[in-house]
C-alpha cells in the first residue's frame, strides 16, 4: 500500500466556522485581502473576515481586482501593492480565481524584483510567501487544500500552474453558507469541476490510498447531489458540495488532474466556458480513452461502483451537465489544440493521449459540418 502525502493546510469547516475561530484568521498585523469584484460581498464572507479583523485591530488593503482565470499580470500588480502597503499576510476569499491569486499575490509580495516569467523560477523567487489564509465561496477548485495557482499568462491564450513548496494556506476557513447566494448554474459547474478532481486524482499513476480515499469521498457526495438534478440546492446539498471540493482539492494535492482540464483551458480562455463545463465537456472522452488501458478499465469500473453508477451514466450525466456546443473550423481547432498540446497532465492517467487523439476528441466534439 502507498500512504504517502503532505498537507499542511489547518482544514476548517462548518457554518459560522470564521466567527468560532477568529485567531487563525488574524496571524499578523497588516493583511492584504484578495478578492473579485463581488463574490466576496455577496456571500457575506468579506463582511465575516473584515468584522474580525476591526475587532483584533488588525489593519488590511482590499484587492478586489481578480478576475476568472486570473491574469499573472494582475497578480503582479497585487504583489506590488502589497509590499508598498507593508502587509504580513494575505488572506484569499473567493472561488478558485481570487484564492489562486492570493498565492502568485503573496509570492510577488516578498520578490517585488520579479518579472511575470520570473514566477516560475525557484532561483530567481528567493524569499518565501507571505503566510497565506483561504475563505473559499464555491464548492469547485478545492484551492484552499493544494498548493497550485493556475495563472493566465499574459497572451491571454495559455494557462500555467506555479507552485512551490509554501504556495500552501495556513488555514482554510470552509463554510457552506457562502455558496449559497450562487446561482445554480455556477454551483453545477464548480460541482463539476471538482468531481473532474475526483475522478482524475483516482485514475492517476500518483495516486495513494490517502488521494484514493479522498477522491472516493468527494465524488460520492457531488455524484448524489447532481445525479438528482435539483431545480435549487438545499442547505445539506451545498454542505456535501462543499465537504467535497474541499476533499477532491487534496486528492490532486497529492496526484495533480489528468487531460480534461488542459484540454479544456482552451474553451475557457477562448470561448467562455466555464471551467467546471470545460472539463466536464471532455469526460466521456476521458473515461473511452482510459478504459483502452487494462488497469484504467478496472479503476474506472472501481470509481463508478463507488459512487452507485456505471461508466454509461456517468458519462451521460456529465456530458448532459457540461451543455458546451461549438461548431470549429480545422484551424480552429488546431489553434485551441496547439495551445494545450504541451502540458504534463497527459501522462497523468493509465492511458496517454498522443497530440493526434487531441486533435480526433476535438474534432469528433466541435468540428463544423459542411
Amino acid at each position: 500500500m502507498q500512504a504517502s502525502f503532505y498537507l499542511p493546510v489547518r482544514v476548517l469547516f462548518g457554518r459560522g466556522v470564521i466567527m468560532a475561530n477568529p485567531s487563525y484568521l488574524t496571524i499578523g498585523k497588516k493583511a492584504m485581502i484578495v478578492t473579485g469584484r463581488n463574490g466576496a460581498r455577496a456571500s457575506g464572507a468579506l463582511d465575516d473576515v473584515t468584522r474580525v479583523l476591526d475587532g483584533a485591530g488588525v489593519a488590511y488593503v482590499i484587492f478586489d481586482r481578480v478576475t476568472e482565470n486570473p491574469p499573472i499580470l494582475t497578480c503582479l500588480e497585487g504583489g506590488a501593492l502589497a509590499a508598498r502597503e507593508g502587509v504580513d499576510f494575505v488572506i484569499g476569499i473567493g472561488g478558485g480565481s481570487p484564492l489562486d491569486a492570493a498565492k502568485a499575490i503573496a509570492a510577488f509580495a516578498t520578490n517585488p524584483t520579479l518579472s511575470a516569467k520570473d514566477l516560475y523560477d525557484d532561483a530567481k523567487r528567493i524569499h518565501p510567501t507571505l503566510p497565506l489564509v483561504a475563505v473559499p465561496t464555491t464548492a469547485g477548485t478545492g484551492s484552499e487544500a493544494n498548493p497550485y495557482s493556475v495563472l493566465t499568462l499574459p497572451d491571454g491564450e495559455r494557462k500555467k500552474t506555479f507552485k512551490a513548496a509554501d504556495t500552501w494556506f495556513r488555514t482554510a476557513f470552509v463554510d457552506p453558507c457562502y455558496t449559497e447566494s450562487l446561482s445554480r448554474e455556477t454551483t453545477i459547474s464548480t460541482a463539476l469541476d471538482a468531481f473532474a478532481h475526483a475522478l482524475e486524482s483516482y485514475l492517476s499513476p500518483k495516486s495513494s490510498a490517502f488521494s484514493e480515499g479522498a477522491a472516493l469521498f468527494a465524488a460520492a457526495r457531488i455524484w448524489d447531489v447532481l445525479s438528482q438534478s435539483p431545480a435549487t440546492f438545499s442547505p445539506e446539498m451545498r454542505d456535501d458540495l462543499m465537504a467535497a471540493s474541499c476533499a477532491a482539492g487534496m486528492a490532486i494535492s497529492v496526484t495533480g488532474t489528468g487531460f480534461p482540464h488542459p484540454l479544456g483551458y482552451s474553451l475557457t480562455l477562448l470561448d467562455g466556458v466555464p471551467h467546471g463545463r470545460a472539463c466536464a465537456a471532455f469526460a466521456a472522452d476521458y473515461i473511452d480513452y482510459n478504459e483502452k488501458a487494462e488497469q484504467g478499465k478496472a479503476r474506472i469500473a472501481t470509481f463508478a461502483e463507488a459512487i452507485g453508477a456505471t461508466p454509461r451514466v456517468m458519462k451521460a450525466l456529465l456530458t448532459g451537465l457540461s451543455d458546451v456546443s461549438f461548431s470549429f473550423t480545422e484551424q480552429e481547432i488546431a489553434r485551441r489544440v496547439e495551445l494545450v498540446k504541451g502540458a504534463g497532465n497527459y501522462t497523468n492517467s493509465p492511458y496517454v493521449l498522443s497530440v493526434e487523439e487531441m486533435y480526433d476528441i476535438y474534432r469528433r466534439l466541435f468540428l463544423k459540418k459542411k
